[in-house]
């Protein structure tokens, strides 16, 4: 669907295991990269900055309450064409790029089955 890749099994197992708990099991940039995981879990992905990145939602402060509250489990860069980001110009917004950026700086990230996997419930 639009182009979304279809995790491994591993990262399948992960996000099922470990999210099912959350709100949403996980956050990535953009929508298409989240129909992947989502349509692959059952489970509920956030898109970050909506469909392509570059809307202002969730702002950095929104996302990180959102962390800070143990709603999101996972932020997962795509693996599949690159780790996503915003993309400013044309009316866009840098929010996604900022949380991106946030997340790379607080978190320590590992890779599962191709995918670059940050766990926002471990520092």
């Amino acid at each position: 669907m639009l182009d979304a890749g279809a995790p491994s099994a591993e990262l399948t197992a992960l996000l099922k295991a470990g999210g099912a708990a959350c709100t949403w099991a996980a956050a990535t940039v953009g929508s298409n990269n989240a129909a992947g995981y989502q349509l692959a879990t059952g489970l509920p992905v956030m898109a970050v900055g909506g469909f392509n990145g570059t809307d202002p939602a969730p702002t950095l402060e929104r996302f990180q309450r959102h962390v800070a509250e143990g709603k999101i489990r996972y932020f997962l860069g795509t693996g599949m064409g690159g780790f996503g980001g915003g993309r400013t110009g044309a009316g866009g917004s840098d929010d996604a790029a900022r949380i991106v950026a946030w997340v790379q700086e607080n978190f320590t990230a590992t890779t599962v089955g191709g995918v670059t996997v940050f766990d926002l419930t471990r520092r």
